[in-house]
């Protein structure tokens, strides 16, 4: 019944979905924190940027980012991401790089609706015993801030793991890629497509369901 799927490396292809998640999440978790640092930041031009990055980057679709990424920056400004002549290499790189700049802009406004429910309070204490702005942040407010948006996190980087089928559009060979090209030469339409849907939810259902029962655990008591 599966016979169509001999000569595919359709594990291979989900291991190349699981990279371009885990490298683009962690990419996008440090900038899109440090956007939401500048976004309550206490300088005008650092929260204007903030602003500005987020509400511009959240209404660009991801493919024209994916594609902006290769052929702007690849082929025009000739950036190879220190992969040398590796073609594939460079289309990995580039696409986690893509996939960062678009998803930092939603774990940003996450992690800010997390600052928001720090109680102004402490803030203001915080500063009355001497401590300054990156230090109330870091020490204070972020951590309680991650507890409260571990659900909205989880949200976000289920997004991102779907999102890194864009990534086909410029040749990386992860899940999508490999569908495509199997649909191309395979008769088992739906077969293909069953296999392929049954690996993303198998992807994504469990790390959905831990994260939001580990936001439950850590959630703030207020």
């Amino acid at each position: 019944m599966f016979d169509f799927l001999d000569g595919y490396d359709v594990l291979g292809a989900f291991w190349k979905t699981i990279q371009l998640t885990f490298f683009s999440a962690v990419g996008s978790l440090i900038w899109g924190t440090l956007l939401a640092a500048m976004r309550v930041s206490p300088v005008p031009l650092m929260r204007g940027f903030g602003t500005v990055y987020v509400n511009v980057v959240r209404n660009i679709p991801l493919s024209v980012i994916i594609v902006f990424t290769s052929l702007g920056l690849a082929d025009v400004f000739s950036v190879t991401m220190g992969a040398g002549g590796d073609v594939a290499t460079l289309a990995f790189r580039l696409s986690v790089l893509g996939l960062t700049a678009y998803t930092s802009a939603f774990v940003c406004e996450a992690v800010r609706s997390g600052i928001n429910t720090v109680h102004l309070g402490q803030a203001e204490a915080a500063r009355a015993i001497g401590l300054n702005f990156f230090q109330v942040l870091t020490l204070i407010v972020l951590p309680q801030a991650f507890r409260a948006v571990i659900g909205p996190l989880a949200n976000v980087l289920i997004a991102l793991t779907k999102n890194t089928t864009v990534a086909a559009a410029i040749g990386v060979a992860e899940a999508a890629y490999l569908m495509k090209k199997m649909i191309e030469n395979e008769a088992q339409t739906i077969l293909i497509g069953l296999v392929f849907a049954f690996g993303f939810v198998v992807l994504t259902l469990p790390m959905g369901l831990f994260l939001n029962w580990l936001g439950k655990r850590l959630a703030v008591k207020r």
